[in-house]
């Protein structure tokens, strides 16, 4: 079949044949041998350069050398004591080990041949016995088959390789220097994903690029925007480029599922889970941290998912995502993991861990990084029953000296939240009450600039409001909190929302309350990302109300609805605002954009709409001085943009003038069509009229006729009794 098959024409085909798509695994479908239906997968080339091993069929067996040399009578016993060291890590299938006798000697020759039921098993294994110390006199080597079978491929004449010219590469931000400084999105909608430009002056996204089956699940940009990573079966690969989106590098994971960048591009987190050949074995977790601009796996990480299942906010089977948090910053230097008890810090250099040893924090519960620096802020909980309080600790990396610490009693849970530019940390505190039947909530609030970084205590007035949302402002000194009476008396309450200020009129070392909001439809909170303007949003419950806020002006701008959104993201300027419908619901899927002042510009409807994320932009080369700069002559910069629009309005007008003059032509072309028929049909009409001519209706009277029609006749003898 030519045609790739959009989604349409597989749900018609499924309707047309009576098959309900809704009730069929599609990944359990396989096409026939060599059959893709006119799909060709990006992966094609990795088939046809490097999958010899697929080929072969041998990815599941392992060589083990440096073996005992035992004559014939010791052949069991030495195959007994390897089969029991192997068969701890998976199961070797039946006839799946064998260990070959030289035929003059009637010796083994040193090494053995073991077949596993899976490839996983078989690397497992590769990975836990290579290097392991039989006895003093025999350490095993352990090897792939398929490895050793391409080793047996190099050729035994050294040839050096083919020198290319040098190439100069694509600008991988050429569309940061877009004249009408757009910014990017990218949507995925059935089998389709679409690079758009946000042209909200036109009031309607421009096409930069389409792919059907560009991904088998989800996009994601980095995270200053260079790439663009998609998800297939055999791995991750990014995209990007000057005019359109080339394949820039693969990196092969089997089974990827998800996928983290470090803060600055330079290295690429994938994990996948492997069920095991024992269905009594625990799923087999696999992470690899590549080198972006190389595709090179600088670390690896294996094991359970219990050994991946703390920390992290989200994940898959159990396994908290990201295991992995990078430390704030652009030079991607640290990134951090929590285990039982402890912190294991890494260095991007050698990938090994800080000073070689993990950091032990007796029963610590969570950590987070500074966004801007390296420092790490734990939460560790109470212990002894209270007798040893929970407290919350900064600590400096690499010297893993602690910069502050605050113990915290009668602790029920705690969520630390940083400011983006890494001034503030907001620690929000839940504490039981004397009674233990009930808790309230603070925050403590640390001023991680100042010196010996003071820490201040706010509480809300009413201790039974219970937080439903906190943001800080992106770069700013103000955040925002939602609250609402968590008493039974108030069913359902509509919450009310406030905002601080870490400075004051008087002492900018003291935080203050700006204003408080009483009875909103909101439940989370969206600041713009240059500060200032927030979106009071009410989703679920609240069914996809929204407030733009100004909160300079503590003001209203406007209030609006996306019926049912289901999310919100700001553009990475903080001029425009997306709302999405997912396919979590089943109508109405699509996406509206707004001004940042509440304004709707246009919407978008898409059916089976998974994503929409806005393309990143990284940091301005611009310092603060600079920006203040320009805000303060931000009317003589603007004259040349309003002149701009202004020309974009008259072109639209015109648009708009060409549009109704066409509409208004059609229209007097079919008036007068019709009448030239009502001509034609003129004689036929005085025809039907006995000779009048006149097609007036004033000329003729109306007269009300009873006109009697005989429906049904019966007939029925009736009998008369004397």
């Amino acid at each position: 079949m030519g045609d790739v098959m959009v989604l349409n024409d597989i749900e018609a085909t499924a309707a047309r044949i009576g098959i309900d798509l809704s009730q069929l695994d599609l990944d359990s479908i396989r096409l026939p041998p060599g059959e893709n239906f006119g799909i060709i997968s990006d992966d094609e080339d990795i088939y046809q350069e490097e999958n010899s091993e697929l080929d072969s069929g041998f990815g599941n067996i392992i060589v083990v050398d440096n073996l005992p040399v035992v004559p014939k009578e010791k052949y069991e016993k030495l195959e007994n004591v390897i089969r029991k060291i192997y068969s701890q890590i998976g199961l070797i299938k039946d006839d799946g080990f064998w260990m070959p006798l030289d035929p003059e000697t009637q010796k083994t020759l040193g090494y053995c041949f073991i077949e596993y039921n899976t490839p996983q098993e078989a690397e497992l294994a590769k990975e836990k016995t290579h290097g392991y110390k039989l006895d003093r006199s025999h350490i095993f080597a352990v090897s792939m088959f398929d490895d050793f079978d391409r080793f047996m491929k190099v050729p035994d004449q050294w040839a050096p390789p083919e020198s290319n010219p040098y190439k100069p590469g694509e600008n991988l931000q050429q569309w940061l220097t877009d004249e009408k400084a757009r910014d990017q999105l990218v949507i995925r909608a059935g089998s389709d994903t679409e690079v758009l430009w946000n042209d909200a002056r036109h009031l309607k996204p421009e096409p930069v690029y389409k792919r059907a089956f560009w991904t088998e699940s989800f996009v994601q940009w980095s995270p200053l925007g260079t790439y663009l990573a998609t998800i297939h079966r055999q791995g991750a690969a990014v995209w990007g480029g000057a005019s359109t989106f080339n394949r820039l590098m693969r990196y092969a994971h089997p089974q990827v599922r998800l996928i983290d960048f470090s803060p600055g591009e330079k290295y690429l987190v994938t994990y996948s889970s492997h069920e095991p050949s024992n269905p009594r074995d625990a799923n087999r977790v696999v992470i690899n941290i590549f080198d972006v601009r190389t595709g090179k796996v600088m670390r690896d990480f294996k094991g359970t998912p219990d050994d991946f299942a703390i920390g992290g906010t989200g994940g898959v089977a159990g396994v908290s995502w990201p295991v992995f948090k990078w430390a704030g910053g652009k030079d991607d230097k640290y990134f951090a993991r929590m285990g039982k008890n402890v912190i294991s810090v890494y260095e991007t250099e050698t990938f090994s861990l800080v000073d070689k040893k993990s950091m032990k924090v007796e029963n610590v519960m969570d950590f987070s990084w500074s966004p801007t620096d390296p420092i790490l802020a734990l939460f560790v909980p109470e212990l002894g029953g209270g007798n040893q309080p929970a407290r919350v600790s900064l600590v400096q990396i690499p010297n893993k000296e602690e910069l502050r610490q605050k113990n915290l009693f009668s602790v029920s849970d705690c969520k630390m939240y940083w400011q983006s530019n890494g001034e503030y940390l907001a620690v929000k505190v839940d504490r039981y009450t004397k009674t233990k039947k009930s808790t309230y909530t603070g925050f403590e609030l640390f001023r991680i600039k100042e010196r010996d970084i003071p820490i201040e205590v706010l509480e809300l007035e009413n201790k039974n409001d219970k937080i439903i949302a906190f943001a800080w402002e992106p770069k700013g000194h103000r955040f925002a909190v939602i609250h609402c009476d968590n008493t039974s008396s108030n069913n359902n309450p509509r919450p009310d929302v406030s905002f601080y200020s870490m400075r004051s009129g008087h002492n900018t070392g003291r935080v203050s309350k700006l204003t408080t909001l009483k009875g909103k439809q909101a439940n989370a909170l969206f600041w713009s990302p240059s500060g200032r303007f927030i979106i009071l949003a009410g989703l679920k419950g609240f069914n996809g109300q929204l407030e733009f806020y100004n909160v300079d002006e503590l003001e209203t701008m406007a209030t609006a609805e996306h019926f049912m959104a289901t999310d919100i993201e700001w553009d990475p300027t903080g001029r425009y605002v997306a709302t999405a419908v997912t396919s979590v619901h089943e109508m109405e899927n699509g996406f509206n954009i707004w001004s940042f002042n509440g304004k709707l510009l246009y919407r978008i409807l898409k059916d089976h709409f998974f994503q929409f994320l806005w393309r990143p932009r990284p940091p301005s080369f611009l310092t603060p001085e600079k920006e203040e700069e320009i805000a303060k002559n931000l009317k003589k910069y603007s004259k040349k943009y309003e002149a701009e629009d202004q020309d974009v309005s008259m072109f639209l007008s015109e648009q708009d003038r060409e549009k109704r003059r066409m509409l208004k032509e059609e229209w007097e072309k079919w008036v007068a069509e019709w009448k030239r028929l009502h001509e034609e049909d003129k004689l036929e009409r005085q025809k039907l009229r006995e000779g009048e001519a006149s097609d007036e209706e004033e000329e003729y009277e109306a007269k009300d006729i009873e006109v009697e029609e005989i429906l049904d006749v019966s007939e029925e003898v009736v009998s008369f009794e004397d």
